[in-house]
């Protein structure tokens, strides 16, 4: 922990390390061998000041050895090496568990549900209303390829909010999905594109899906001051 540089370290065992994500502290670590762990309520309280106040999460790399544990895995963990340097990851917290990833994770919103599944879309299944699988590694290609910035209002929320919100953006379906109807494979360079949370609002506002270039047309109506933005997405 260092206040100064409002940064919070946690040493990630590469025994939980997983993809792009790495398992830093999970709630059923609260108790071991049937005792209170006392370093959990300091983790959290540390992990919090990541996720409220905007502490930079850092970790550095542990090797695990299970030299001391049985052959069923019990006994305590043991510290074989360990990086000498610390890298910055960000925080996700999921059902009870805190991950340091490698990138900034996006928040969910109804119009991107996050199923990893090749760059296969749609898998149409009902809820209440008609929802799509989505693949979050198309998102991160789209974000790669496209940047984290609106490609109608030119949005960006890390020039706006700083690091916090670096990176923060929707994606947007060129092609509605609904439309679609069947499984296809997505290219996300060209299907799909980076809207603000406005923009992308207004995409969807009318009874159909508004064309990025018509929602050009509105911003510069706006800006000229021509009242137009009703007829345009009603054209």
């Amino acid at each position: 922990m260092n206040h100064q540089e409002r940064k919070v370290i946690f040493g990630a065992w590469d025994i939980n390390i997983n993809g792009d994500r790495t398992l830093i502290l999970c709630e059923s670590w609260e108790i071991e061998n049937g005792r209170r762990n006392n370093g959990y309520a300091q983790s959290v309280e540390h992990l919090r000041l990541v996720a409220e106040q905007g502490y930079e999460l850092h970790t550095f790399k542990i090797t695990h050895s299970d030299e001391r544990q049985d052959e069923d895995g019990a006994g305590p963990a043991k510290i074989k090496d360990f990086e000498r340097f610390i890298t910055r990851k960000w925080l996700l917290q999921q059902k009870g568990q805190w991950h340091a990833c490698e990138e900034s994770p996006m928040p969910e919103v109804p119009e991107e549900v996050n199923q990893p599944e090749l760059y296969l879309e749609g898998a149409l299944r009902e809820v209440k209303v008609n929802v799509y699988e989505r693949d979050a590694r198309a998102r991160k290609a789209c974000i790669r390829h496209h940047k984290a910035v609106c490609a109608a209002c030119k949005f960006d929320f890390g020039s706006v909010y700083g690091e916090i919100a670096k990176g923060l953006i929707h994606v947007h379906h060129i092609v509605p999905l609904s439309t679609i109807g069947a499984e296809y494979k997505l290219d996300p360079i060209t299907d799909l594109i980076p809207l603000c949370p406005n923009c992308h609002a207004v995409v969807h506002c009318g009874a159909e899906v508004l064309s990025i270039d018509k929602l050009k047309e509105c911003l510069a109506a706006a800006k000229a001051g021509i009242p137009e933005l009703a007829a345009i997405i009603n054209a």
